[in-house]
């Protein structure tokens, strides 16, 4: 371990890691910082490295994963919807296997995208087709590009680490304990990622939206696109992310069997990055230490109450993907060095808390968080302000008579949040500061703030697959894949789910 001052001396890291490792510093013809993290649980901050040393100039490590373009043009073709992650690292896959991606995504390329996005934080107004959540890249585009996952016993992270790479991430991703590559960074990566797709002879459709399923004696054979185009296919990935409620009832009109699934809801709660460092630093943050994040799990009246999507340095977006829902979100530059933290604070919802939405059936966790995204709508009035209150505020049940600074660009309105979250939501938000207060006194700094909503934790259904084959336990040749279908969360699972269902596809379409 070193001081933070210490990490980034090569020399010295090489002479301390000599010593450690009792060989002589003058025998060392290469090293390699291979892992490093930050250890704050003492006074003085620490930051641990793993490095490797080689004596012999033959035994290096192995070079990183690179891929090997193929021409797939002519190759039997696979059609993945969706081009987040999971469909993107899916095409990659079947590029390797020697099949020929066919991407279907109903937003607009990352350039074009840009203006929709202007228009949701200026304007209030959302393209149902085009924003946060939908168009090349999928959500993941204009996250925080957070790459930390505890999903290794799903597949090979490094893989997935070292393809980002190759498309242009630093090299520090596969190093650093909480690995990010920054929302400005991640467009110019998707962009790269595309564009070897289609090189290789793959497709990427655009502005190109599934609007049906067509099987033939429980297999798929086609799809639509945009209520008119029909593409046959023995194949189909479904991508479509936790956001895309349309395909949710599509399937449910097509009586492709989904199941309700419990997910978690709350707020976005936003602090000052200083006080964040002050609170998890215990001193001042200094040059040498990046902008301090967190991590808080608590259980209040039997549910989860927990911190989510932690963004130090950034900005909470506004998320919605369709007219008059009010959802949040946030995401940090690569620096993280916007003054500003924040993070989702949610509680887990059950199903048995939902026994009012009873009668949609497969959709009742949809139904019932729409329902909160409407009322947080109409609760901030209207052009996507967002209902807000400080968080000692809402500990003491009052509307707050005025407003810490906030990054949320399209602003945010003085509500009492206890009138705007379902009561069992706001009880449990409740009892769950109370809880983190005693942990972190410093938690419920005065300039705190909570929006409402934070609904986009992960999907509301999931699209059931047998275990082995990952096919539809329905539908021969229908792949059910990531974050949408209720198998992943964040950048790197969905990434190795895409991988598994592209392996699945090509499995199938072999036999």
């Amino acid at each position: 371990m070193v001081l933070p001052e210490q990490a980034n001396q090569e020399d010295l890291v090489l002479t301390m890691a000599c010593a450690a490792a009792y060989i002589a510093k003058g025998d060392v013809v290469r090293h390699s910082v291979q892992k490093r993290s930050i250890d704050a649980r003492q006074r003085s901050i620490k930051i641990r490295l793993q490095v490797a040393l080689f004596t012999d100039k033959t035994d290096f490590l192995p070079e990183r994963y690179a891929p090997q373009p193929k021409n797939v043009q002519s190759s039997p073709e696979v059609v993945v919807v969706g081009a987040g992650p999971a469909g993107l690292f899916a095409a990659l896959r079947l590029i390797e296997l020697g099949l020929k991606p066919i991407v279907v995504e109903r937003g607009k390329n990352v350039r074009d995208r840009r203006r929709d996005l202007a228009a949701i934080t200026r304007q209030g107004k959302i393209n149902p087709e085009s924003n946060y959540c939908f168009g090349e890249g999928g959500a993941g585009t204009y996250s925080d590009g957070k790459l930390y996952t505890r999903s290794n016993k799903r597949g090979d992270v490094a893989r997935i680490l070292d393809l980002l790479i190759f498309f242009g991430a630093t090299t520090d991703i596969a190093i650093d304990a909480h690995p990010h590559i920054g929302t400005n960074k991640l467009p110019q990566i998707i962009s790269a990622v595309s564009a070897y797709i289609v090189a290789c002879g793959g497709e990427i459709l655009f502005e190109s939206k599934l609007t049906q399923i067509y099987t033939n004696f429980d297999a798929v054979s086609a799809i639509e696109i945009n209520g008119s185009q029909k593409l046959n296919c023995k194949a189909l990935i479904l991508a479509t992310g936790h956001s895309a409620h349309d395909i949710f009832r599509l399937l449910q009109q097509q009586k492709i069997e989904i199941f309700a699934k419990p997910f978690a809801l709350g707020v976005r709660i936003e602090h000052p990055q200083q006080a964040i460092d002050s609170m998890q630093y215990r001193q001042e943050k200094g040059d040498f230490l990046p902008p301090a994040s967190y991590s808080l799990v608590t259980q209040a009246s039997g549910r989860g109450v927990y911190s989510f999507c932690m963004c130090p340095g950034g900005i909470i977006a506004p998320c919605a993907t369709a007219p008059h829902e009010l959802v949040t979100n946030g995401w940090s530059p690569s620096k993280r060095n916007n003054p500003f933290a924040n993070s989702g604070l949610v509680v887990e919802v059950q199903l048995d808390d939902l026994a009012e939405y009873k009668q949609h059936g497969a959709l009742a966790s949809l139904a019932f968080l729409q329902q909160v995204e409407r009322t947080s709508y109409e609760a901030g009035g209207g052009a996507l302000v967002a209902p807000a209150q400080r968080a000692t505020d809402f500990l003491a049940n009052k509307s707050s008579n005025t407003l810490p600074k906030c990054s949320y660009l399209p602003g945010v309105a003085s509500v009492n949040l206890h009138q705007v979250l379902p009561p069992f939501i706001a009880q449990r938000l409740k009892e769950g500061l109370e809880m983190f207060k005693k942990q972190k006194p410093d938690y419920l700094h005065p300039e705190a703030i909570m929006l409402a909503t934070e609904s986009r934790t992960s999907s509301p259904v999931r699209i059931p697959r047998q275990p082995h084959t990952l096919m539809h336990t329905q539908i021969a040749g229908f792949f059910p894949c990531a974050e949408g279908a209720g198998y992943a969360g964040g950048i790197v699972s969905a990434a190795i789910d895409g991988e598994k269902c592209a392996q699945a596809a090509a499995n199938f379409l072999s036999d």
